[in-house]
């Protein structure tokens, strides 16, 4: 028996997550990577109800990435309970944000939180 894993990668956000002042007003880039794994019931899988719909689940980190953190942790935690209640068979979730530029003096790169569950 065999699982599926549905990936979504490369979400590109501009958000308003962070502990200081200036990255709650003036915002900031974000990457999104998400992958949910599904376990293979045997049954053949011939339309979107047999599967997780990319759309809902867009649509689920979306409305999240649109109500602003001060943590990441708290971000994907919840990213997370949302879509494993819109898809209680996953067996497993991992999602990564990565905040693009943070506002670190003489930092450049990117700065990411990873949050990887078992259900």
């Amino acid at each position: 028996m065999g699982d599926f894993t549905i990936e979504l990668t490369g979400l590109q956000f501009y958000s308003f997550h962070g502990l200081y002042e200036n990255e709650k007003k003036k915002g900031g880039e974000f990457l999104v990577d998400l992958f949910v794994k599904f376990p293979d019931n045997e049954m053949k899988v011939l339309t979107i109800n047999d599967t997780a719909d990319y759309s809902v689940i867009y649509k689920t980190i979306k409305d999240e990435m649109d109500q602003p953190r001060e943590l990441l942790e708290t971000l994907t935690q919840s990213i997370a309970e949302k879509i494993h209640k819109q898809y209680p068979s996953l067996k497993e979730l991992e999602i990564r944000v990565e905040k693009m530029n943070p506002p670190i003096e003489g930092f450049t790169g990117a700065a990411a939180v990873k949050f990887k569950k078992n259900y």
